[in-house]
């Protein structure tokens, strides 16, 4: 090899690499952020939905409980959250002797939920 010739050497990135990354980098960011928005903004909605649930879940529990006949005296309008739930229920007599309750639960501009039971048809014991 002539004195003067040197291999050409690999001294570090350009500038060029440099802006390509920072602009995949910043690709990945923007995105990251924008599902990050849309996850928020899917767990802020299921609160009330939550909230109906545990409602219509309650009510269940107490026809349960207590029995259709208790159950039909129990308030149609119950608080959860920050929300008032009001609570429908529709009966059908069961060949087993028990009420097969649909419980209904709703709120002025929110989403409602339903739950079935089979609760005793008259006081329990």
């Amino acid at each position: 090899m002539p004195r003067g010739m040197r291999p050409a050497r690999d001294e570090g990135i350009s500038l060029i690499e440099v802006v390509i990354a920072v602009l995949v980098l910043s690709v990945g960011i923007v995105a990251g952020y924008q599902s990050l928005g849309q996850a928020r903004m899917a767990i802020g909605s299921e609160v009330p939905r939550i909230l109906a649930q545990t409602a219509a879940l309650n009510r269940a529990e107490e026809l349960k409980l207590v029995g259709m006949a208790a159950g039909r005296g129990l308030p149609q309008v119950v608080r959860q959250g920050p929300y008032e739930w009001r609570v429908d229920i529709s009966e059908k007599l069961t060949q087993g002797g028990f009420v097969e309750a649909r419980v209904r639960v709703s709120a002025a501009d929110q989403p409602g939920a339903v739950v079935v039971v089979y609760a005793p048809s008259g006081p329990v014991q």
